[in-house]
Parts: C-alpha cells; structure tokens; sequence
C-alpha cells in the first residue's frame, strides 16, 4: 500500500510540472508511446469499442478499483466493457485529461507507468445522468501492453448524481 501512495504522489508532482495536457515531461520515447498507448485505449473507452480496448491489455491484465478488494482480470472486464456498451452507457467522454509517465526502478510496483487523471461525463442509455467525476487510472506497460490498472473515483457522487441517496445506519442504544 506504501508504494501505490508514492506512485499516486509521484504522478501527481508529475501532473503539477506538466504545462499542457498534450505536452508531457516525459524525456524518453519509450514513455511518449506509452503516453500515446495509454491515449489510445482511452480513445477505444470512448468509443464504447471493447474489442480496441481488448487489443491494448495484456493476457495477464488485471485491474484494480475503484473499491479497496476490487480486481478484475482482461476476459471479465472486456466482457464488462462488451455489457456496458450494449445496455448501460451512451456515451463516455474524457475532458481536461492530463497524463504523465514515471518509471519506478525497484519494489512491489516496479515498472513503467503512466497516469491519467481526468474529468469523465457519463451519459447513460436510460436517460440515467449524465454525470461527471473525477478519475485518476495509473496504468503499468509492458511490452506495448497495459497489464495493470489503478483506478480511482468517488463512487458516492456518482450514485449521488444518479439520484441515490444515503442514509446511515441506525444507531444501537
């Protein structure tokens, strides 16, 4: 847990250095095509085309978030993708996205790493929404793959935008 805190600060120092989000403090081509993978299998999300999506993950993909305990590996979560785009989601869109690249040389989460932190509007097949949250997905590359994710977004103020509302427990006397 220690070195996904360091990874989630470095990107963000990363992020904060970066002038634009279509110029990246990079310095390596091996990070600009990663930047340019990571691009793509957004452009694919958007697009609602799973099998893109598909073509951009490893066979050892994993995926974690948003929840704590949440994981999906590469056939669940293109058949998630196929799931959404055919009954759930209307339209994806990414605004203000922002990514940087950061190479991490040793431990649990070594490799080569890209974040993306963006603005996400959902719109939804059943006039649900739309809503919009905050996401931030770190991405692990490995020969041309994305093989790892880290997802993060409020999951309450999604719902919370869907008309959910909450109510506590009752307390024990």
């Amino acid at each position: 847990m220690k070195h996904l805190i360091l990874l989630a600060a470095a990107n963000i120092y990363l992020v904060a250095c970066t002038s634009s989000g279509d110029k990246q403090n990079t310095g390596t081509r091996q990070n600009d095509d990663n930047i340019e993978l990571v691009k793509n299998y957004i452009k694919a999300v958007e697009n609602l085309d799973y099998n893109a999506m598909s073509n951009y993950l490893g066979d050892n993909y994993i995926g974690m978030g948003p929840s704590y305990g949440d994981s999906i590996r590469k056939e669940q979560a293109v058949e998630n993708w196929k799931a959404n785009a055919t009954n759930l989601y209307e339209k994806i869109q990414y605004n203000r996205s922002r990514f940087a690249s950061v190479s991490i040389p040793d431990g649990d989460n070594k490799g080569d790493w890209v974040a993306n932190w963006a603005e996400l509007n959902i719109h939804y097949k059943n006039g649900g929404g739309p809503i919009t949250i905050w996401a931030n997905t770190n991405y692990l590359i490995e020969d041309g793959k994305i093989v790892k994710s880290l997802t993060f977004y409020n999951e309450a103020d999604a719902l919370r935008q869907l008309g959910y509302e909450f109510t506590p427990p009752e307390q024990s006397k």
